[in-house]
């Protein structure tokens, strides 16, 4: 007994050492992959061998089992994180394991620009390669329902900018970061209104907004723009501005503004109707928010665009008359 007990020792070390020398060699043996990148998703509550089995199934040359095993003998099994990942030709089971523990995702991305309607929103969401187009079928008042969002109508609800998330997340998850995005700077914006700001609420404040947007071609010119339709809504004089019209008319509208399209009323038309329309026409980015609460001071009540992307201010309609005759060939004006 005496004798074979150290034989025995030595097997059990010999084997010790042979299984590790075998994990070691699994460990660090690249995988086959079904294409030269794979993507896949480790859902939110998967454990390590529910993870593996995902990864697995997408196309990654893995046995579940064993790559389970080596996380837990490597002690990151406990440690992996939910989210969109992506493998390379050449990774191994333990650099994949690093990836899950470190969470090393990667993410989509999707820009939404300032000035868009909502039918361009939507329409970047859900031909998005990466995102789900669970808004899809839905109508807008279920969208809005969805969101979280109390306003009735979605246009200039959501704040422009470029969103990042987990690949293969739902459009409606996007939405709801962008409008609670555009809630917080709105509310940010009315608390540091100026007191002598033409409106009653942060959803009027949004239509105003929405209009500087679409009818500021340089950022230099913001300021003075929201003050021509804040001194004009001080007057009960009406906006008459072209995007508003043109918001109105929708997908008809060929992109030639006509005589007819601004004597035909409808409740965007303030050509025919005074005050603000009753919804925002596009996305207002944060300076046209801050531009619509914070007007700059100035008595002008008219401008015109010069065909640079600038304008021309009037305080008169004698002098806008001249600007008009001045500029209008070089692409028209207010």
């Amino acid at each position: 007994m005496k004798r074979f007990l150290p034989r025995l020792l030595l097997l059990l070390s010999v084997l010790a050492a042979l299984v590790a020398a075998a994990g070691w060699w699994y460990a660090h043996r690249p995988l086959s992959l079904a294409a030269e990148r794979v993507d896949f998703t480790v859902a939110r509550g998967m454990g390590m061998r529910q993870a593996a089995g995902a990864i697995e199934r997408a196309g990654v040359g893995v046995d579940a089992r064993l790559l389970a095993l080596l996380a837990r003998v490597g002690g990151r099994d406990a440690r992996i994180k939910a989210g969109s990942y992506e493998v390379h030709a050449g990774i191994t089971p333990w650099q994949l394991i690093l990836k899950l523990s470190d969470g090393d995702v990667t993410q989509g991305e999707l820009l939404l620009v300032e000035g868009w309607t909502f039918r361009q929103v939507r329409q970047a969401l859900e031909s998005h390669p990466d995102l789900e187009p669970d808004t899809a079928g839905l109508g807008e008042a279920e969208i809005l329902e969805r969101i979280g969002a109390s306003a009735k109508h979605p246009e200039g609800l959501f704040f422009p900018d470029t969103y990042l998330f987990d690949k293969r997340s739902g459009a409606l998850a996007v939405l709801r970061r962008a409008h609670e995005s555009m809630q917080a700077r709105l509310d940010k914006a009315w608390a540091e209104r100026d007191p002598a700001a033409p409106l009653a609420s942060p959803y009027e404040a949004l239509i105003l907004a929405s209009i500087v947007e679409k009818e500021t071609g340089r950022p230099e010119d913001r300021g003075l723009v929201a003050s021509v339709f804040a001194n004009r809504l001080r007057i009960g004089m009406r906006l008459q501005t072209d995007p508003t019209v043109i918001y109105g008319l929708g997908p008809e509208f060929d992109g030639r503004l006509r005589r007819v399209h601004l004597d035909t009323d409808h409740p965007w038309n303030t050509y025919t109707r005074a005050g603000l329309p009753p919804t925002p026409i596009a996305m207002p980015g944060e300076a046209a928010l801050r531009a619509a609460l914070k007007p700059e001071k100035s008595d002008f009540l008219y401008f015109v665009a010069r065909g640079d992307g600038s304008s021309e201010f009037s305080r008169d309609l004698a002098a806008h008359n001249r600007a008009v005759n001045k500029y209008i060939r070089n692409g028209g004006g207010r």
